[in-house]
């Protein structure tokens, strides 16, 4: 009786027009081989996160360049991203928490809008205007802040609600970071727990964590990207609850070209750990949401089989990213209703630019913003 009621209820909310959309915000990731190219041309044209000279020339000829590796790196994970199926699923069991928690704005209804792969967020735009929706709060689904994450795929959002009259009565309202998030350190914390019954207990007195994070470029840091801070946030926040039981270290992945990035990079900090003899370590991937080829190919495959090989480890041990762990969806509805609650549509912290800040779809973004 209680599975009939709880599917009567999920059926009863699908069936009514959402009141409430949540548009969940994300890079994105090819679903097929095919799409590979496409993603990484529209990642190279990005000066938000990539600028270059002649980019509109540069950009295109080092994706197709890139593309038969990048290809290969999907292609060993299964022949695509994951991250939409575990996005929509995260969504839909956030919602479906929040239709019995907020239900004053209820039905809610998930919306996945991804930067650089389909889904896109203009496809998102679609549905909700198809869906009638006129509340919807952009959801960041990095928890940690960086114009070149959250910040790129708001001046998107902007551009294109700007250009479409259909939206011009929609109301918005943004979440924009969430690092000290209970519900993201209390998975965290269970990953890294879960992760350690599997260390023999004469080898968990040397255990040490390498929080890993996606890298940035240091010019970006220089212009005041608040997101190295928020990211130590998190690892804080993670050690707390654990009672810094076990050493740890942040360290940063994932970099992309020849200028200077956030140091120490990921393999070279376990290779340094190594060669003191510190030889069991968990790395824990501390700015990522959800398994993606920044987990399963460059943590699992080059660090812990290629990397663990040279460096003659037995194994380098990782911990689960969130994905659908109870902790973390409860905290995701908490975020949205918290924010419902609030009645602040921009965050202080949102509504301000970087002190050196260059970028002059930045001005356009929070003139947006201000109107919201």
């Amino acid at each position: 009786m209680l599975r009939q009621l709880r599917n009567f209820s999920t059926a009863r909310v699908f069936l009514a027009a959402p009141r409430t959309g949540v548009l969940m915000m994300n890079m994105g990731g090819p679903q097929t081989l095919g799409e590979v190219e496409g993603f990484l041309t529209k990642l190279f044209a990005d000066k938000d996160i990539i600028d270059m000279p002649l980019q509109r020339f540069l950009g295109p000829m080092i994706a197709r360049r890139r593309t038969p590796k990048v290809q290969k790196k999907y292609e060993e994970i299964g022949g695509g991203s994951p991250i939409y199926k575990y996005t929509q699923k995260q969504g839909d069991l956030m919602v479906e928490l929040l239709d019995s928690m907020s239900p004053s704005s209820a039905p809610h209804k998930a919306y996945v809008g991804f930067r650089y792969a389909s889904p896109f967020s203009s496809d998102a735009l679609d549905q909700i205007k198809k869906d009638g929706v006129k509340r919807v709060v952009a959801f960041s689904q990095y928890p940690q802040y960086s114009c070149c994450t959250t910040g790129s795929s708001l001046n998107q959002l902007q551009r294109e609600v700007n250009g479409d009259p259909e939206l011009s009565d929609v109301q918005w309202s943004f979440i924009d970071r969430w690092s000290l998030n209970e519900g993201l350190i209390d998975a965290f914390v269970e990953s890294i727990e879960n992760e350690a019954k599997k260390i023999p207990k004469e080898q968990l007195d040397e255990l040490v964590l390498v929080f890993t994070a996606h890298s940035l470029p240091l010019k970006i840091v220089a212009r005041g990207d608040t997101y190295p801070s928020e990211v130590g946030a998190t690892v804080l926040a993670v050690m707390k609850k654990l009672k810094h039981r076990y050493p740890h270290r942040l360290v940063w992945q994932s970099k992309v070209g020849p200028v200077p990035w956030l140091a120490p990079k990921t393999d070279e900090a376990i290779k340094g750990f190594a060669s003191r003899g510190r030889n069991t370590l968990m790395m824990v991937p501390i700015s990522f949401v959800n398994e993606h080829i920044e987990t399963l190919h460059e943590l699992d495959i080059e660090y812990g089989d290629d990397l663990a090989k040279e460096l003659k480890l037995e194994k380098i041990y990782r911990a689960e990213a969130p994905n659908f762990n109870k902790h973390f969806i409860r905290g995701l509805a908490d975020e949205v209703k918290n924010h419902l609650d609030s009645n602040i549509r921009v965050s202080p912290q949102l509504g301000m630019r970087c002190p050196h800040c260059v970028n002059p779809e930045c001005i356009k973004l929070r003139h947006w913003l201000r109107k919201c």
